[in-house]
């Protein structure tokens, strides 16, 4: 099994790709092979807190299934850069959870945390959970056959213990006791298949010992393997310590650079804003001139109706003029109307005074002459 808790050397010096690449490729050479990838943002849960999620990294980076044919075991790695942010073994016991349409999680209780992991997509954190599930069924199945080879090696050993006596007896009675041999015809056949049952599970106990031995050659040599690597990363580890002190200052070397860049997009952006700002004022500008040279082409068109205009109201004032010389002649015809009707007013009244007189004298003279027409009847009545 590949070692990926402490540092391995640096890609350049193993001729190894850089990154996750490298830390594949090691795994592969320890045995392990990938066999599913894909990339993701990690996160872990906030160890004090239990509740936030702290970035394990900067951006997306590889994610990858590693199965191990030695110890038939599986697990999820994930390097970014040198640094090793996910090495969790899968057990039956974990669950993956889909929290929200392109995040999900899952708990080790190894590495005592929470790893989370935030996809691009749907499509691929459903098949990471697929994934997931199936690793997780094979672990399962892997460690119920354990538990079996354990149970198996175990009885055999049991049975291997008891195959050693009753051998011993089945021989004593079948070497040494010639006159039983002679009469005992049915207990010795019974013997004989007890003999030969006790040889075949006798033979079964040796080759699953065989088995084990195999076995336990092979994990001395994955551990032989993994104390090499881990001489080879403690030997590294100085080289390591000075390649990060020299990352570290070409970091701050390059954020100073980054905040210098930010500094001059802020400037650009705030030029494209004030030139966006300028373009918009130089497009009203020109709408407002094409305004105004649609008032001057209507001013040139009415100017050239003046003269027109001109002499119509020349026309107008003399016949204005004509017309209040009218009006001061009808004013003073009116003048002289008023007084002529005045005078007639006047005439009227003594008109009507005389009148009046008149008809008093009238009234006077008819009384009279009734009165001589009654003295002219008396007479005539009197002749």
């Amino acid at each position: 099994m590949c070692e990926v808790g402490t540092r391995p050397p640096l890609a350049a010096e193993r001729g190894e790709p850089p990154g996750g690449a490298a830390a594949a490729e090691r795994c592969r050479d320890m045995g392990e092979q990938p066999i599913f990838t894909t990339r993701a943002h990690v996160f872990q849960i906030d160890p004090s807190t239990k509740k936030n999620w702290v970035p394990a990294s900067k951006q997306a980076v590889t994610v990858s299934y590693f199965y191990d044919s030695t110890r038939n075991s599986y697990r999820i790695i994930s390097v970014d850069g040198a640094k090793v942010i996910i090495n969790s073994t899968i057990t039956p016991n974990m669950t993956f959870t889909k929290t929200s349409q392109k995040f999900g999680q899952w708990a080790d209780s190894r590495a005592n945390t929470v790893f989370g992991l935030g996809f691009p997509s749907e499509q691929q954190l459903t098949k990471f959970a697929e994934k997931f599930q199936e690793v997780k069924e094979a672990a399962k199945l892997a460690r119920d056959r354990s538990q079996e080879k354990i149970e198996t090696s175990s009885n055999h050993s049991q049975e291997s213990g008891r195959e050693t006596p009753s051998s011993t007896r089945a021989s004593s009675v079948n070497g040494t006791d010639d006159e039983k041999a002679s009469h005992g015809g049915p207990a010795e056949a019974h013997l004989k298949s007890e003999n030969d049952k006790l040889k075949i599970a006798l033979a079964q106990s040796s080759s699953n010992v065989k088995k084990w031995e195999t076995e336990l050659q092979s994990l001395r040599e994955s551990n032989a393997r993994l104390s090499t690597a881990l001489q080879e990363s403690a030997a590294s580890i100085e080289h390591w310590k000075k390649q990060f002190s020299a990352c570290k200052e070409e970091n701050e070397q390059l954020r100073g650079k980054i905040e210098e860049l930010e500094e001059q997009c802020n400037e650009i952006n705030k030029e494209k804003e004030r030139n966006a700002q300028l373009s918009r004022r130089l497009q009203e500008l020109e709408t407002e001139l094409q305004d105004k040279e649609l008032e001057l082409e209507e001013l040139r068109k009415q100017g050239e109706i003046i003269p027109e205009l001109m002499s119509e109201c020349e026309s107008v004032s003399e016949q204005l003029q004509a017309a209040e010389k009218k009006n001061k002649d009808l004013e003073e015809k009116v003048r002289t109307l008023r007084t002529e009707v005045e005078e007639n007013k006047h005439r009227q009244t003594n008109l009507k005074t005389e009148l009046k007189n008149f008809l008093d004298v009238l009234d006077g003279k008819i009384d009279e002459l009734h009165d001589f027409r009654q003295g002219l009847s008396k007479l005539g009545v009197d002749n």
